[in-house]
């Protein structure tokens, strides 16, 4: 998380450098509900609301939290050779996505590194994507420009949207409350049209958490009609980034900028998952090392691992050693787990370290503490599978 991040030496005071941040159209309002905030790409986020870290999560586990999102980026591409474009920037199947369904996917670089991850969904007329925090100054110029390049019909356009992700087991009994539309049957990434409180939105079946839950794509100036119409629920709870993150990294999620960065690719990873077979001929930018590692393991030395620990969980950065001495690795992320009670996290390690049950020496704060490699996510998810 960012919160974990000095100020440079010689910074402008906290005030200006927060001032300078932007806002999203929620944000008077965490203000108001005593939201604690602080940076987080680019944005003045809010972290924590007065129920604190700890409570959210577990909160969101058993009820239903609301989150403001708004920070990231939906854009529309649309043209009659989206789907081709598409494919051409990402590694989604997008031409055989059936209208209304969704997927996971990631924005390669030229050397198979990993620009981005991010939502594309089969929108109908149009393909959907959101786009991280942050991220648009790295992904919108990277896509255009293979766009200019790119012979076919096909346009891109920011969607000017406020979003909210409404996540935990009642999240489907809530949004149906406020919803025109039956949600209840939505399978597991579908999108859709909807009408929320008599606001017109785009709903996906999506989410950050390892629950069941919505994000919700609202115009920016109906946004806190809609927000206003949910908090009113005594099931629901505002959710902010901290618990995000522990809640993400119980259910195995990745974070950009800690967990993938433009040098790591698809395989090392472990998100070759991402990639259909009907991908795995190329036709993207980056494919030589992709599916050169696709096709012989050997040239792939490291692989992203769980962990779980004991004592104060390890944070990104902190090496991993063999009982040895030998450094074999480097936590990417790591928390205090609220559902499994233990700490648990990603790293990147030596191929022959990537075994479940393998024990590990994190360096934390200058002491050695033990780590166990382990399968994720560290939860049971809960995402709607259908009846």
């Amino acid at each position: 998380m960012m919160l974990s991040r000095r100020l440079p030496a010689r910074s402008p005071p906290l005030s200006r450098c927060l001032s300078s941040l932007r806002k999203t159209p929620l944000y008077d309002v965490h203000v108001g509900l005593g939201a604690t905030t602080a940076e987080f790409g680019g944005w003045d986020m809010p972290i924590k609301y007065p129920l604190g870290i700890m409570k959210e999560h577990e909160w969101c586990r058993n009820n239903a939290g609301l989150f403001d999102v708004s920070h990231m980026v939906p854009v529309k591409i649309t043209g009659k050779d989206r789907a081709k474009f598409i494919e051409s920037v990402t590694v989604a199947d997008v031409q055989n996505m059936p209208a209304g369904m969704g997927s996971l996917s990631l924005i390669p670089n030229e050397q198979g590194g990993i620009i981005d991850d991010c939502i594309v969904t089969n929108a109908g007329d149009h393909i959907y994507m959101v786009i991280n925090a942050g991220h648009e100054e790295i992904d919108l110029p990277h896509i255009r420009k293979h766009m200019e390049a790119f012979q076919g019909d096909v346009s891109l356009n920011i969607v000017p949207s406020g979003l909210l992700a409404l996540q935990g087991p009642k999240a489907c009994q809530l949004l149906s409350k406020h919803s025109s539309e039956d949600v209840s049957k939505m399978s597991f990434m579908s999108g859709k049209p909807v009408t929320v409180n008599g606001v017109p939105c785009f709903v996906t079946r999506s989410g950050y958490t390892g629950e069941d839950g919505y994000e919700i794509g609202i115009p920016v100036d109906d946004t806190k009609k809609v927000f206003d119409a949910l908090i009113q629920d005594p099931d629901l709870e505002l959710i902010g980034l901290g618990a995000r993150d522990s809640l993400r990294l119980e259910a195995g999620l990745c974070l950009y900028g800690n967990d993938l960065d433009t040098t790591t690719s698809p395989s090392e990873a472990n998100l070759l998952w991402t990639i259909p077979k009907s991908r795995r001929g190329g036709g993207f930018v980056g494919q030589e090392r992709i599916l050169a590692e696709i096709a012989d393991k050997k040239l792939v030395k490291r692989k992203r691992v769980g962990f779980v620990g004991k004592g104060p969980p390890p944070r990104s950065h902190d090496k991993l050693y063999t009982e040895d001495g030998e450094e074999v690795g480097e936590v990417t992320s790591g928390v205090y787990g609220p559902t499994v009670k233990k700490p648990v996290g990603m790293a990147y390690v030596k191929k022959k370290y990537m075994k479940a049950g393998t024990k590990l020496l994190a360096d934390v704060r200058g002491k050695k503490r033990e780590i166990v490699i382990t399968k994720m996510p560290f939860i049971d998810p809960g995402y709607y599978r259908g009846e």
